[in-house]
């Protein structure tokens, strides 16, 4: 039965309503003594509505919906879509809720990251408000205790209720399984209900799994909507999403409550991926759950897109725009930095749409929105890729004019709008003027200078910019040297470009685009002997690595002066990495190959080296993923590295020379980019079944039977870069996904190397401590394997959370299952 008037209800008890849609008997109360006075009497005068469950009309599955659509939607009648079926909107539900979708509201509202200097888009203090009031959600009916008709099943629950929020995960489970005789879905709800009541979540949700796994469950769609909805409130986003999934799988769509409350716990999180995974469940909450978002949902999304640095939040284009056709859509009143962040992506693109610049620069007159000084910037940037002298001029003319002060960008772009029309004394004009005006410069500006003189081979000007940029004690020099290097080689001013090179060295960390520059002038002036020199210390050194230009220049040089044996050797090597070979060289190859060889040897078959192999263990138990098709025939390894790490940017870029020739096409880079992504993929190969069965059985991570064999000084080091830290005090962590089982054979293979190491658990992650003398004898043993460049960031030490002074070697409730574990 459904509950009555709040004036039915007593003011010291909590009434809540569920149904079981397949259960015999689906209606059934508990009464919940309430605990605090938070549920104050105004708070019960909100009557609770049940809600129907949410079910398809079609077979399609939610769960292998693609999450990245952008198609525009029917405007018409969106609301009452005939595809599912999902409950009216109810009233309010009660001031506690109130009270967390606050706390909600506030933290929404905090941690967007800001890029450097011009990289994000500046927003209003109001943008993006969020009111999560009034969401529909079913409401959750339990008995009261005192009504249930058996003593020792109320003492029992009474009893259970009091004790597992007091006990770690596995004493948790232990203890309800030994009660499994007699505990029903009834009684376990009851559990994870009270729980929830206490703001005992975690309890609640580790009840709700284990119930799950009981042979009389039967999903609960209000019970699951409410827990879903206090683990997004929490911020542990994914638990709400399991859940979330968990009601996808039973063929129902899940609230809007639940859609909002996980977006924003995405949007709040700063784990890689996260943005991604709210853009998904965004599209799906419109064009599959048929909502309608509130608008404090899409400005907050909206704002979470534009306030990524400008060189990645362009990707994100598509998805703004698909928002923005959203809002207009629904008809809410687009709002001015929604108009100036729109235009701030556009202008980011390669390829300028103007006239949709132009409409939205159109449609905010017609709104009589003033254009701010970040949409001027916007356009300026757009002129300064197109060459749009006089527009460029005009908006300069406004930036002047506007109550703020002049922008560094601002000149920036005028620098780069001139030089695209071939006057670069203009731009020296313009950065001079930049000096006078701010009293300083940018390194932005230097850098821009320096590249717009250095093509027009200015060499005098160019060499005085960059003294002067030396001296200034800003950084980086990199981009200039790369310059300044080009300029040299142009010009056949070798001796100039060697000294920039080694002065390069001794300044910034080395950088496999002046290595290449160098090398080709070497060869260009004959030098093969200082060119294989410097190839050979590219290839051995993994921070630098060698790509398919340095193999063509230094392949040049030896077919050049004759020396065939070498010139086999390294096109051995390329067809091994899959380079291509320039036309006219293989032309010569051609013929150098017929006089050895019988038949000319063309691109081998992908097979993995030892090292290959080595490598890839070591990063599949720093965390690595892999995907198998539905067969488990063809299997794609997704390489993924953390932008905040210094040793994850060094090690990517050698992880991307290691495996260049099993990348896919999208993965490798041209020749003009020497720009390594942070997340690359390889091809769809069968080659890596064995690796797919080992470590990732059933999609899953799991530690294979026979790790002891493979745990080499190679693997140890790559794991250790990947999925390692070191502690302030020098203990050395390592970071491993799997079971318990696994997790000891790991231990007990380094303890027989003489390295006693303990064992917490975070979540799902368990943490492998090495502890004073072990971390450096640990540290012995990898140290020839770590990247030269890598030495340096893991030698700093880092702040973990993970303490492993007390406490026992296997401490499940270490921190207490963190979502955040990749942090």
């Amino acid at each position: 039965m459904l509950i009555g008037r709040a004036q039915e209800l007593s003011s010291s008890t909590l009434t809540i309503t569920t149904a079981f849609s397949s259960s015999p008997n689906p209606n059934y109360t508990f009464s919940l003594p309430m605990r605090t006075p938070v549920l104050s009497s105004l708070s019960l005068l909100r009557s609770l509505s049940p809600s129907l469950h949410h079910r398809f009309l079609c077979s399609l599955s939610l769960s292998n919906y693609s999450k990245s659509f952008f198609f525009p939607l029917p405007t018409t009648n969106i609301r009452h879509s005939s595809l599912f079926r999902r409950p009216p909107l109810a009233k309010p539900l009660s001031s506690f809720v109130e009270q967390v979708v606050g706390e909600s509201e506030r933290d929404e509202n905090e941690g967007f990251s800001r890029g450097g200097e011009g990289e994000s888009f500046d927003f209003g203090v109001a943008f993006g408000s969020t009111d999560l009031r009034h969401l529909s959600s079913p409401s959750l009916e339990v008995k009261e205790l005192e009504e249930l008709p058996e003593q020792w099943r109320r003492s029992k629950l009474a009893w259970l209720c009091k004790e597992l929020p007091a006990h770690k995960p596995a004493t948790l489970i232990r203890i309800l399984n030994a009660q499994k005789k007699w505990v029903r879905q009834e009684d376990a709800t009851y559990i994870a209900v009270h729980c929830m009541r206490i703001r005992e979540n975690e309890t609640g949700f580790r009840v709700y799994k284990w119930m799950m796994q009981q042979h009389w469950f039967q999903f609960d769609f209000a019970l699951a909507t409410k827990l879903a909805d206090y683990m997004g409130k929490e911020r542990k986003f994914s638990k709400c999403r399991e859940i979330f999934d968990d009601i996808i799988k039973q063929g129902l769509v899940p609230c809007e409550s639940t859609f909002h409350i996980l977006i924003i716990a995405y949007l709040s999180a700063s784990v890689q991926g996260c943005l991604d995974e709210a853009c998904g469940i965004y599209n799906r909450m419109i064009q599959l759950g048929g909502y309608q978002p509130r608008l404090s949902l899409h400005n907050s999304l909206f704002r979470a897109l534009v306030g990524q640095p400008g060189g990645s939040s362009k990707y994100f284009l598509k998805q703004a725009e698909f928002i923005f056709h959203n809002l207009v859509t629904f008809g809410f009143e687009i709002h001015k930095d929604v108009y100036g962040g729109l235009i701030w992506l556009h202008s980011y693109q390669d390829t300028i749409d103007r006239e949709r610049i132009a409409s939205l620069r159109e449609e905010m007159q017609l709104a009589g929105i003033e254009e701010s000084r970040d949409v001027l910037l916007s356009i300026l940037r757009a002129c300064s890729k197109e060459g749009d002298v006089e527009e460029a001029e005009k908006t300069w003319l406004k930036l002047l004019h506007s109550d703020c002060a002049i922008p560094s960008q601002g000149f920036v772009y005028r620098m780069e709008v001139y030089a695209k029309v071939g006057e670069p004394m203009k731009s020296l004009e313009i950065f001079r003027e930049m000096q006078e005006q701010l009293g300083s410069t940018s390194v932005v500006a230097y850098h821009k200078i320096i590249e717009v003189l250095s093509k027009a081979q200015e060499i005098e000007l160019v060499e005085s910019l960059m003294t002067e940029f030396i001296n200034s004690g800003m950084k980086p020099l990199m981009p200039s040297y790369i310059d300044l290097m080009n300029m040299y080689f142009n010009l056949s001013l070798h001796d100039k470009l060697e000294a920039a090179f080694y002065e390069c060295l001794e300044k910034c960390r080395p950088n496999r685009a002046i290595y290449n520059i160098y090398m080709d002038s070497l060869v260009q002036i004959g030098n093969l002997d200082k060119a294989e020199e410097i190839f050979n210390q590219m290839y051995s050194n993994g921070a630098i690595g060698v790509n398919t230009k340095s193999c063509n220049t230094i392949l040049s040089g030896y077919l050049s002066c004759g020396d065939y044996l070498k010139a086999e050797k390294i096109y051995d090597l390329m067809c091994q990495k899959k380079y291509a070979i320039d036309a006219p060289l293989m032309e010569k190859l051609d013929y150098v190959l017929s006089l050895s060889r019988k038949v000319v040897k063309r691109p081998v078959s992908l097979k993995l080296s030892k090292e290959q192999r080595e490598i890839l263990i070591g990063l599949l138990l720093g965390g690595l993923q892999m995907e198998s098709d539905e067969e488990r025939k063809n299997h794609v390894i997704y390489f993924e590295f953390n932008e905040n790490s210094g040793a994850h940017s060094v090690l990517r870029r050698h992880i991307h020379e290691q495996y260049h020739e099993w990348l896919n096409s999208s993965s490798k880079l041209s020749d003009d980019n020497d720009d390594v992504p942070y997340k690359f993929s390889t091809i769809s190969h069968s080659y890596f079944g064995f690796y797919a069965d080992q470590f990732w059985p059933r999609g899953r991570p799991m530690i294979p039977k026979l790790i002891h064999r493979w745990l080499s000084p190679r693997v140890l080091a790559y794991w250790y870069m990947y999925g390692g830290h070191r502690t302030s005090s020098g203990d050395i962590l390592l970071k491993l996904k799997g079971s318990r089982e696994g997790v000891e054979k790991v231990v007990r293979t380094l303890k027989a190397q003489s390295m006693d190491c303990r064992v917490k658990r975070k979540g799902t992650v368990f943490w492998i401590g090495l502890l004073g003398s072990n971390s450096t004898w640990f540290w012995k043993l990898i140290e020839p394997y770590i990247l030269d460049d890598v030495k340096d960031f893991v030698k700093a030490g880092c702040q973990n959370t993970i303490s492993f002074g007390s406490g026992s070697d296997t401490d499940e409730n270490a921190a207490d299952y963190s979502d955040n574990e990749n942090s």
